[in-house]
């Protein structure tokens, strides 16, 4: 019997790995948007990095019970209740392309445009309206948009 849950163990830690393997920089690069960190080489990454390995945690604790459901969009669920959950208690600026956007813009907008979760999906997700997601959606690429006209001086 213990030779068997070993054994059971192993394959679950293997499919996990290769799920990591897969997937890991994607949504390190989803977490990194979240929590907009500059993009700078000298910039660590430590709290998408702290935000990736909780979600991913709790995925693995999950591992066995999501038969059916695609891991990816479980780790991705759960890297916006996190971030949600810390964005609302802390709000410090770090300098990164999404940082003068709101966390709930900023979610919104990394869900919609990066993630590519479709509109409904994004609202079950959050438990906002769809319309409440279309309006954020269209107020985060309007800041983005006027940021960059300020930024660069160039008029789109």
């Amino acid at each position: 019997m213990r030779e068997r849950q070993t054994h059971r163990d192993r394959l679950r830690a293997q499919e996990f790995e290769a799920f990591v393997a897969g997937a890991g920089g994607r949504l390190l690069h989803t977490a990194t948007l979240l929590t907009a960190e500059p993009a700078a080489p000298a910039a660590t990454g430590v709290r998408a990095e702290r935000l990736l390995c909780a979600a991913l945690a709790r995925t693995y604790a999950e591992w066995d019970r999501l038969r059916g459901e695609d891991p990816y969009d479980r780790t991705r669920q759960e890297l916006a209740v996190r971030f949600a959950r810390e964005a609302w208690r802390h709000r410090r600026p770090l300098g990164g392309v999404l940082d003068r956007l709101a966390p709930l813009e900023r979610l919104v907008l990394v869900l919609r445009l990066y993630e590519e979760v479709g509109e409904d999906q994004a609202a079950a997700l959050l438990g906002l309206p769809p319309d409440r997601i279309r309006a954020v959606c269209d107020r985060s690429v309007a800041a983005m948009r006027s940021g960059a006209r300020g930024a660069f001086g160039v008029a789109r």
